[in-house]
């Protein structure tokens, strides 16, 4: 007689279910990694414009007043006073106002000029103006859709 010849089985493992599962959870995080992502970049809507301060919480040398130019003027603070930008060189505009008082107290105050991405040419204007009365100056670029909070 003859044997019968016992068939051995073989186990395979299948990694379909594995692989399945483990390209879902790959897909998850990407998700999450694209919307946490996108939710920093829009969380920079405002800046805070602050003044140099010394060792002991106080400017040492001069205190700043704050432009802000826009493609139409510029806005002076704190009191946010619109200047429209055909007024810049009017001898009665509260900008010309504004560069007197700071002439007169060069050694105590300069001014910091905030740019929006469409107020180049009025910046260019106003530094004209406050270089020509020989004022300290300084710019920072700013995005269009900031908001600025700036000291009192």
């Amino acid at each position: 007689m003859r044997r019968r010849s016992v068939s051995r089985q073989t186990t395979e493992v299948e990694l379909f279910p594995f692989l399945s599962i483990l390209a879902c959870t790959i897909g998850t995080l990407i998700l999450l990694i694209i919307v946490l992502t996108t939710q920093a970049l829009n969380k920079q809507e405002v800046t805070i414009v602050a003044t140099t301060e010394g060792e002991n919480g106080v400017n040492k040398s001069k205190n700043p007043r704050y432009i802000e130019c826009k493609a139409d003027g510029v806005v002076l603070y704190p009191g946010e006073e619109f200047v429209p930008q055909s007024q810049l060189n009017n001898p009665n505009s509260a900008m010309t106002k504004l560069i007197a008082q700071v002439q007169e107290n060069r050694d105590r105050e300069y001014l910091i000029v905030a740019v929006r991405s469409n107020g180049i040419d009025t910046f260019n204007l106003v530094r004209n103006l406050v270089e020509g009365a020989k004022i300290d100056i300084g710019y920072e670029p700013i995005d269009a859709n900031w908001q600025l909070k700036v000291p009192e």
